[in-house]
């Protein structure tokens, strides 16, 4: 028989059922300050969230706007220094200046069937103006103020000479900063296309080869000997040598040209950083840093091996000790095996005589690339010497010809049609 519950019993039941259900105070309180730990935590991240957000944007909007400033300045900045230039240019050269519409619609809006070649300094286009032939037109690449005094530069020195194998100026503009030049048109191209075989054209007779060779030292004797002061052009190469209908040649491009010391004063030389393209500078230019005429003699010997081999000037395809063409040549030519690097399209016609012009001209390139600028001959020398070569080769004084496809000459070493 049960027992009915005593009152104790039923106290104590009824408190430990309370306990059961009810925490106790302190676990209340302590979760309380959790919750608000939390939610004050969640809060300040909110904040700071908020905060690093609105501070990138600020950041953002003031790069921004100071790029924007910055190019706005510096096109301003051009623009100043163009028209600068171009007051000075006005009272002081003889070359018209064209505006940038002329120039926009010579070339058809810069077309790409327009385009005759690009480099790294801009793209040439070809154009015609209204009552005039056809011209090339350099629009350069960088509008920086480097770019602009170049542009300049060259104005100025054109400006200021005149031979038959240096390219003529007509023209140039200034847009915004952005130089234009205009020059002669030169529809054969560079002599740089026609040794790669870049144009697809019958290759360059050896009678041609050693002509432009001729033409070419004759317009660097005249900036070294023929102004005072000297000209020093510091980017001899045959990518600048151009060709035109007649395959006569023309320097261009004097963006690089300084100035040397006047004949009034002893110094042989100019201090300046070295400038060029790389296989055509003098390799003690590159070292002291002392410009002379000799630097143009140098690049000069490299264009003559160019001439005989066909070779580019720097080929990574060949042994590492033979990258540098003129590295090639010195060795061959040193060692007596001109015929190692005597072009193969020149090969299939060769003959005495001519073989013999061709070690005479690998000769003289062969002093020319001397280390030492003093055991480098002038570029008087120069011309005199290849003027010896031609008379030997061709028994007397040729008249003007043309290249091989255009005369049918049977051989190589055949004389020039008049």
């Amino acid at each position: 028989m049960l027992s009915s519950p005593t009152v104790d019993s039923v106290i104590a039941a009824l408190v430990a059922k309370d306990l059961a259900v009810k925490p106790s105070p302190c676990l209340v309180v302590a979760t309380c300050h959790r919750l608000v730990r939390k939610r004050k935590g969640l809060h300040k991240l909110i904040v700071l969230g908020t905060g690093i957000l609105v501070g990138v944007l600020v950041i953002a909007v003031l790069v921004v706007t100071y790029i924007f400033r910055n190019k706005r300045s510096a096109s301003s900045a051009r623009t100043s220094i163009a028209n600068r230039l171009l007051c000075e240019l006005a009272g002081n050269s003889s070359v018209p200046f064209y505006t940038y519409k002329e120039i926009e619609k010579a070339t058809d809006s810069f077309s790409d069937k327009n385009m005759l070649g690009t480099g790294a300094y801009g793209t040439v286009y070809a154009g015609e103006f209204p009552n005039s032939s056809c011209v090339a037109i350099k629009r350069l690449r960088h509008k920086d103020t480097t770019s602009i005094d170049q542009v300049v530069n060259e104005i100025k020195l054109l400006s200021s000479v005149s031979h038959p194998n240096l390219v003529r100026l007509l023209g140039c503009c200034f847009a915004d900063g952005e130089p234009f030049l205009v020059y002669e048109f030169m529809p054969n191209g560079t002599l740089y296309q026609h040794l790669q075989h870049e144009r697809g054209q019958t290759p360059l007779s050896w009678p041609l080869r050693l002509a432009i060779a001729c033409q070419t030292a004759n317009a660097i004797a005249h900036l070294h000997s023929s102004v005072n002061p000297p000209i020093y052009h510091r980017d001899i190469k045959s990518s600048n040598i151009l060709l035109d209908h007649e395959f006569n040649s023309k320097i261009s491009d004097f963006g690089l040209s300084r100035l040397g010391m006047s004949t009034d004063f002893e110094a042989s030389h100019i201090s300046t950083a070295p400038q060029g393209t790389p296989g055509y500078v003098d390799p003690q230019y590159h070292q002291d840093f002392q410009l002379s005429d000799k630097s143009d003699v140098y690049s000069f010997g490299v264009v003559l091996i160019e001439i005989i081999s066909g070779y580019k000037v720097i080929d990574f395809t060949r042994p590492y000790t033979e990258v540098n063409l003129a590295s090639l040549a010195v060795d061959r030519i040193g060692r007596g095996r001109v015929v190692d690097i005597i072009d193969p399209c020149l090969k299939t016609d060769i003959d005495p005589k001519m073989f013999a012009s061709i070690h005479n001209l690998a000769e003289l390139a062969f002093r020319c690339l001397s280390f030492h600028r003093n055991m480098r001959p002038t570029m008087i020398e120069i011309t005199e010497d290849l003027q010896r070569i031609k008379l030997m080769y061709f028994g007397k004084e040729p008249g003007k010809f043309k290249n091989r496809s255009e005369t049918d000459m049977n051989r190589q070493g055949s004389s020039p049609r008049v």
